[in-house]
């Protein structure tokens, strides 16, 4: 598996990721920069380069990957180069998502690992990462690269969101 930055090349296999998600009745990508809402895949690939050094008031600077493997995107995972006060609370520093035909096949455990890897080179130390509580699989995905459960919030609508810290530096990541 790889991480690749979005590029023109990419958007077939984008679309038919985008696709899956639609398809599936999914209201987001996680990970995914905006491509669920996007209607032209060009306009979302000049958003999300654009992202990786400037943000717009409120949001901060972001990269989008896709995981890709033999050829296929399984995934999107959004690294965000710091935290604002949302971001703190409750979405931190990485987001992903896997496609529901590429589930339970260890795809979002390597993507984070390969996320961790690039965090340390943005100097961030210390990686916050978030699920929501009663997603058994992706707080299992943390805790497998790392992740210490510091507490649970409650987003304002009452949703649980679990708060894993992992240790960037001096772990050999960088």
């Amino acid at each position: 598996m790889t991480l690749e930055l979005p590029s023109i090349k990419h958007k077939a296999a984008a679309m038919d990721y985008r696709d899956e998600y639609i398809k599936n009745g999914d209201a987001h990508i996680h990970g995914g920069g905006g491509l669920l809402d996007a209607a032209v895949y060009e306009d979302w690939l000049r958003r999300v380069t654009a992202a990786r050094t400037s943000a717009p008031p409120g949001w901060v600077a972001a990269t989008t990957y896709f995981a890709v493997e033999d050829g296929r995107i399984v995934g999107t995972i959004q690294i965000r180069h710091e935290l604002n006060d949302m971001l703190l609370k409750t979405g931190g520093h990485i987001g992903y998502g896997v496609r529901r035909s590429e589930r339970g096949r260890g795809h979002a455990t390597r993507m984070l690992a390969l996320a961790l890897k690039k965090c340390g080179t943005l100097g961030i130390e210390r990686a916050l990462v978030t699920c929501d509580g009663d997603n058994i699989a992706s707080a299992r995905v943390i805790t497998k690269n790392g992740g210490v459960l510091e507490n649970e919030v409650l987003e304002p609508g009452g949703n649980a969101v679990l708060r894993f810290w992992i240790d960037i530096k001096g772990d050999g990541r960088k």
